[in-house]
Formats: structure tokens, C-alpha cells, sequence
């Protein structure tokens, strides 16, 4: 398929395939490297937010092949949630195709602000004291990880569609795929 008429699916999925891989793999390394411990803590920790602590723990779930894949698969979801979330306001808010470097890192506080004050907080996952030093590398892996490449994946989807004469605002009112 021409790289023109890529279809709308086509830059979702890459933009939450990429932005998922390169924040889970970044995540595993900086949790390994920090700790020496094994990084399949950091999926278990993510399953945690849907079974509660005893995915972490030696009880109900201990070393349960599945709990990592769980924690994998969730954590590719939030990353298509917010991929679609950012594909759906990109037409609406004037001006980010301008600054697809500055948006991008914006978006990654923003999908660091709902994680860390509402997902987290929210899911069953176990609560650790704030830590400014752990929040500050979170911060940055969702800004250069999630945020941008988001960004530059979506934004270069929205201006082959401009070169094509359809501004972003037309594509709903014109009944257009995306």
C-alpha cells in the first residue's frame, strides 16, 4: 500500500506499537539496571493493578507463567488507549501540527499526570511513598517514549491527509476514513 494512503489503523497501530515498546522495554532496563532485579517485577507490577498485591506477592499467583503476559498485555492497552486518545483530539486542537516535538513531550506529562494521579491511584495496584527521583525518570520515559513518538507518527498520518486537500477538522464533517 502506498505510503500515502495509509489508513488511519495503519499510524494507530504503529504509533501504540512503537510508543508501547519503547516505554516497556525502556521501563525493564531502567528497573533492572537500578535494582538487579528481574524486570518481569515491573509486568507483574503492572497485573497488579487488576489482580491487587498478591501479584506481587508469594501467595494466590506466585510464579504464575501467565501474571507477566497480563501485565504486558494491559500495559499495550493503556499504551493503544492513549494512542487513539491522541489520534482523536489531533484534529481538534488547533496548532499541534506545527510543534510536533513540543506537543509530543507535552502529551507524555499529560499521559504522565493520568497514570500517576488517577490510573494508578485508581487500580489495584500496591501505593509506595512518592519518590521525586523514581517520578522525574517516569516523567521522562512517557515524554521521549510515549509522547513523541506518538506525536511524529500521528502528526506525519494528519499531514499526508493535508497534502491530499482535506483539512484534519473536514475528515468527520466529509463522512472520510480515516
Amino acid at each position: 500500500m502506498p505510503q500515502q494512503n495509509k489508513p488511519a489503523t495503519t499510524a494507530i497501530l504503529q504509533a501504540g506499537f512503537l510508543a508501547g515498546s519503547l516505554d516497556i522495554a525502556t521501563a525493564l532496563l531502567q528497573f533492572y539496571f537500578t535494582t538487579g532485579k528481574s524486570p518481569l517485577k515491573v509486568l507483574n507490577f503492572i497485573a497488579s493493578g487488576l489482580l491487587g498485591k498478591d501479584a506481587l506477592a508469594k501467595g494466590a499467583f506466585a510464579n504464575e507463567w501467565w501474571l507477566p503476559v497480563l501485565g504486558l498485555l494491559l500495559h499495550f492497552m493503556i499504551a493503544f488507549i492513549f494512542t487513539l486518545l491522541f489520534f482523536g483530539l489531533y484534529p481538534k486542537i488547533k496548532g499541534l501540527a506545527c510543534y510536533p516535538i513540543i506537543t509530543g513531550l507535552i502529551y507524555g506529562i499529560i499521559v504522565w499526570l493520568v497514570m500517576n494521579l488517577l490510573v494508578v491511584p485508581l487500580s489495584n495496584a500496591p501505593k509506595f511513598p512518592f519518590n521525586a527521583w523514581k517520578a522525574t525518570q517516569g516523567l521522562l520515559i512517557l515524554m521521549l517514549m510515549v509522547g513523541l513518538p506518538i506525536s511524529f507518527i500521528i502528526s506525519s498520518y494528519y499531514k499526508r491527509k493535508s497534502r491530499r486537500g482535506i483539512k484534519p477538522k473536514e475528515y468527520h464533517r466529509a463522512g472520510l476514513r480515516h
